[in-house]
C-alpha cells in the first residue's frame, strides 16, 4: 500500500485530533474521549474513501456518513471543516448560541451532515433507508456509518441490523468504535454486548475485526467491504477511548468532559 498516502492520512488524524481538543476545550464541554478514539475511521473515510463534493454537498451521487454516536460531532465537524465544507476557524464556535455547530450534528443547521443524531441507536435505522432508496434507484454510492459499543445496547440496532440483512444492503458499510468504555464504565459491565463477531455473524453481516488506529488495516477493510455479496458489512474497530492524549487514554472520566486550558495545551503538545 502507498506509504505517502498512510503517512499522509496519519498526519491528517493527528490534526483533527487537535481540532477536537481545542474545540471541546473552548467550548466547555462535549465528549472528547469517543471522538479522538474514531479520529483515524473517519480521517481514512473522508481524505480518502467517500465521494464527497464540499462544493455540493446535496449531489445525489455521493456517498454518506452517518455519525450514529452522535455526541462525537466535534470529530465530524473537525473532518468536515478540513475537507472543505466550511471554514476551520468555525470549529471553535461549538456548543455556543447561534452556531451551527450543535452539541450533536444537526443536518437543517449544517452542510455535510446527512441526518441528524445523538438518540442512540438509530442511526443505522436512517442509514438503511438511504441505502434502500440507492438501490431503488440504480445509484451506485455507498452508505457507512459510525457507531459506538455502548450504543448496540439499544435494541433498535439490532432490528436494524436484522432488516440490513433482509433487503440484502451490501451498499452499508458500519464500523464500531469499539473503546470497550461508554458513560457509566466499561461496556463489559454495564451490560455486554459481546460475542460482536458471532452476532453480527449470526444477523447475516460480512464481519471484519481490525485495529481501528491502523490507518493501512482500515484501508484495507473498506476494499474488502465492496465484494457486493447481498450482504450488508460492519468492521469491528478496536480502538482506544482518548487515543492521543496521554492522560484521556482508556480513562472513563473523558467521555463528556472538557480539558481545561493547561490540559488542552498539554494534549496540543502530544498531538503536535
Amino acid at each position: 500500500m502507498d506509504r505517502e498516502l498512510i503517512a499522509n492520512l496519519e498526519e491528517k488524524a493527528k490534526k483533527i485530533r487537535r481540532h477536537i481538543v481545542r474545540m471541546i476545550g473552548e467550548a466547555g464541554s462535549g465528549h472528547p474521549g469517543g471522538s479522538l478514539s474514531s479520529a483515524d475511521i473517519v480521517t481514512a473515510l473522508y481524505f480518502n474513501e467517500m465521494r464527497i463534493d464540499p462544493q455540493f454537498p446535496q449531489w445525489p451521487g455521493r456517498d454518506r456518513f452517518v455519525l450514529s454516536k452522535g455526541h462525537a460531532a466535534p470529530l465530524l465537524y473537525a473532518a468536515l471543516a478540513e475537507r472543505g465544507y466550511f471554514p476551520a476557524d468555525d470549529l471553535m464556535t461549538l456548543r455556543k448560541m447561534g452556531s451551527p455547530l450543535q452539541g450533536h450534528p444537526a443536518m437543517q443547521k449544517l452542510q455535510g451532515v446527512e441526518m441528524s443524531t445523538g438518540s442512540l441507536g438509530q442511526g443505522l435505522s436512517a442509514a438503511n433507508g438511504m441505502a434502500l432508496a440507492g438501490k431503488l434507484n440504480n445509484m451506485d454510492y455507498h452508505v457507512y456509518v459510525l457507531l459506538g459499543d455502548g450504543e448496540i445496547q439499544e435494541g433498535q440496532v439490532w432490528e436494524a441490523a436484522m432488516a440490513a440483512s433482509h433487503y440484502k444492503l451490501d451498499n452499508v458499510t458500519v464500523f464500531l468504535d469499539h473503546n470497550k468504555l461508554q458513560i457509566d464504565g466499561f461496556t463489559r459491565k454495564v451490560m455486554s454486548p459481546e460475542p460482536l463477531e458471532e452476532k453480527w455473524t449470526s444477523f447475516g453481516w460480512n464481519v471484519q475485526v481490525i485495529d481501528g488506529h491502523n490507518i493501512e488495516q482500515i484501508l484495507r477493510a473498506l476494499k474488502q467491504s465492496y465484494a457486493g455479496n447481498g450482504k450488508p458489512n460492519i468492521i469491528i474497530a478496536e480502538t482506544v477511548k482518548g487515543k492521543g492524549v496521554s492522560f484521556m487514554e482508556g480513562e472513563v472520566d473523558w467521555h463528556g468532559s472538557a480539558p481545561k486550558p493547561d490540559q488542552v495545551e498539554k494534549a496540543l503538545q502530544e498531538l503536535a
